[in-house]
């Protein structure tokens, strides 16, 4: 069970790393005038998510739900590892209802056809991913207390 606790927190830590640069950066972007904005999108961001956010939050996931099937006899480890799953869980649901549809309409727009409320899929974005980065970070606390307290209890 070793090896797959540290692959765990290696995909636990690799899932803060996005979300938590979206909300580093959001002084920044709110300040970005429309066309400029609708350009970081297109551009910037195009390919972070199916090459670092979606396959590291699934194996997040994943390895969370491994660890939770044998992590069964220990209550206190257990509760930890079921949380940060429901963490990973929580922040795929937060993708697909607030990220992916703006993704969705932003790949459309030209900076002539954005429309006036762009704001507001501005502000959806931007919250989708505050609530993944709060996700991500309870879920890598709660995977870094069972780690910790599994360590402790038996050495490796």
């Amino acid at each position: 069970m070793i090896w797959i606790r540290y692959i765990n927190l290696g995909f636990a830590v690799l899932v803060v790393l996005a979300p938590m640069a979206h909300v580093l950066e959001l002084p920044n972007k709110l300040a970005l005038d429309a066309g400029l904005w609708l350009a970081v999108q297109q551009h910037l961001y195009r390919g972070w998510g199916p090459f670092l956010g979606g396959p590291t939050e699934i194996g997040a996931l994943l390895t969370s739900l491994w660890l939770i099937y044998l992590r069964q006899r220990s209550s206190a480890v257990l509760w930890a590892t079921v949380l940060a799953g429901a963490g990973y869980a929580g922040m795929l649901v937060a993708f697909f209802l607030f990220n992916e549809p703006v993704n969705v309409a932003v790949s459309a727009w030209t900076p002539t056809s954005l429309p006036t409320d762009w704001t507001s899929y501005r502000a959806r974005w931007e919250a989708g991913h505050a609530i993944a980065a709060m996700l991500s970070v309870m879920s890598l606390a709660a995977l870094v207390w069972a780690f910790e307290k599994e360590r402790k209890a038996k050495p490796t």
